[in-house]
């Protein structure tokens, strides 16, 4: 089998017994066809919340999905959440990985966990591959795609998907500021901001919710699996963790706060994971307005501020809520360390934001 990009080796604190797991999918897998003998396992280095694992048979791969080690934010890395949202929605969106099981039973890997069928096709991360062609006009076609299933994603009824009941109706904006507040004083560490100016400004400047949808809540390149046979066209969605019921245009800001463009300061672009910087890639202006025109919705900049700083201000409490870990010893991957960083260089763009 031919190498598949971003796999590496496991690294030895998210090791887990192979044949434990290997016999627990040959009984309770929705189709066991493949899944003989011990697979070789991989591990996808990109990510820095759940762990996400290759198991390569000869015949089939499949990824594992478990939660890190360590302390956790109280809500996070439900895997039998995630696993049922993909199964629920499958059906009626077509972007999400066919499911093989879900597994709480602690004594086979010590976590919950759940496994899908890998989905073939071009993972972006933070550079294009290099063997792989991009012309500005496909940068542009490919963009353009991603802002069409976002927007196909939104017009998908709650109740025709079967996840009417995951939300908590109207206030979500609210629900988000004020919890997004919480997880960040929580996470806080004594060498980064305390983003409590930042804070106040979200509680004060809060809009109502301007609908209420299936949002994917990480919706990012690098969650996005393009065709190998057109590098425009979306396949699959991954990474369905934080999906809800909630506020589209709070699912924009969550996602503009990733796109790092071509003519942010150089200490921006540091903190850019996928290569939104190409040539003839959008901006997030014209990201934003292409996705209001699709969804009818009319915001003008002042407007649009708001979910700006908020999606900024989310990124920082992910990063510093995967840094806490790093700080106090949960982990050794050095990779944390950096996130204590990435906290600091948000603050700097919030505070160009707010006085632009």
């Amino acid at each position: 089998m031919s190498e598949v990009s971003g796999a590496r080796a496991v690294r030895t604190e998210d090791a887990f017994d192979v044949d434990a797991v290997a016999q627990w999918l040959r009984l309770h897998a929705s189709d066991a066809t493949g899944l003989d003998g011990s697979p070789e396992v991989r591990q996808f280095s990109g990510g820095a919340s759940n762990l996400t694992f290759l198991l390569r048979y000869p015949t089939r791969e499949v990824i594992l999905r478990r939660p890190p080690r360590g302390t956790k934010a109280k809500g996070a890395h439900d895997m039998r959440r995630e696993f049922t949202i993909q199964q629920s929605l499958a059906p009626v969106f077509p972007y999400v990985a066919e499911m093989i099981g879900f597994c709480d039973d602690q004594s086979v890997l010590g976590a919950d966990f759940y496994v899908m069928e890998r989905i073939e096709g071009i993972i972006p991360r933070s550079e294009w591959p290099a063997d792989v062609p991009l012309s500005p006009e496909q940068a542009r076609a490919l963009c353009l795609n991603a802002v069409d299933v976002l927007v196909e994603l939104h017009s998908v009824g709650p109740a025709a998907s079967g996840l009417g009941e995951r939300g908590k109706g109207a206030g979500y904006v609210g629900r988000q500021v004020e919890g997004w507040t919480a997880r960040y004083r929580n996470a806080h560490t004594d060498d980064v901001p305390d983003f409590e100016d930042v804070m106040e400004w979200l509680g004060d400047n809060q809009p109502d919710d301007i609908a209420t949808c299936v949002i994917h809540n990480d919706y990012k390149l690098d969650n996005l699996v393009f065709s190998p046979d057109d590098v425009t066209r979306i396949v699959a969605i991954l990474d369905w963790e934080m999906a809800t019921l909630g506020d589209p245009l709070m699912d924009v800001a969550g996602s503009m706060a990733y796109w790092v463009q071509a003519d942010d300061s150089e200490a921006f672009k540091m903190l850019r994971r996928v290569p939104t910087h190409l040539p003839g890639m959008l901006t997030r202006d014209e990201f934003v307005a292409h996705y209001c025109e699709r969804m009818g919705f009319t915001i003008n900049p002042e407007q649009w501020r708001f979910y700006e700083v908020f999606g900024l201000f989310r990124l920082a409490a992910i990063a510093q809520q995967i840094y806490y870990r790093f700080f106090h010893g949960q982990t050794t991957n050095e990779m944390y360390g950096l996130f204590g960083e990435a906290v600091r260089q948000v603050e700097t763009r919030i505070t160009e934001v707010l006085h632009r």
